[in-house]
């Protein structure tokens, strides 16, 4: 692991809100995650859609928990000393996320802790919130990540 990593257990305290950055959502993406991975009607056709609850060409959960992974790595995963994480408490897909949607997000520190058993580590707990152009929330996940401590990332 690299010592000139910017964001280390350290810099993730309790409080701390980091900007996940903005995502458009397009058609062909939704309609490519569909097709490989959950292939249901209102996720692979328009008129479907909008047939459907959804009101359009939606993403499904998965795809929208897949751009949240992205923007996380993006601001701030793969210029980190992450480790990896246990598991997620839980994910809500609270609106639809539509072709056409532009999402925003922010991630905000719940708590921190170092490890007992592994010197060097600590457990970081967050709660990531997406949403789309109008401020409707979309998505919510809570969960725990591990990140070296400076000193052990040397």
């Amino acid at each position: 692991m690299s010592s000139n990593k910017t964001w280390a257990y350290e810099d993730l305290a309790e409080g701390v809100v980091i900007d996940l950055g903005s995502k458009a959502v397009l058609a062909r993406e939704i309609i490519e995650f569909a097709s490989e991975f959950d292939a249901q009607p209102f996720h692979l056709d328009e008129e479907a859609g909008k047939a459907s609850i959804l009101g359009g060409l939606s993403a499904s959960g998965w795809h929208t928990c897949s751009m949240f992974m992205r923007m996380l790595c993006d601001a701030l995963l793969l210029d980190s000393t992450s480790q990896g994480a246990p598991g997620i408490d839980y994910a809500k897909w609270k609106k639809p996320v539509l072709a056409g949607d532009t999402l925003g997000g922010k991630l905000t520190i719940l708590s921190s802790r170092l490890s007992r058993s592994k010197p060097g580590l600590g457990f970081v707990s967050w709660r990531a919130e997406l949403v789309n152009q109008k401020g409707e929330p979309v998505f919510e996940l809570v969960n725990t990540c591990m990140f070296l401590t400076r000193e052990a990332a040397r």
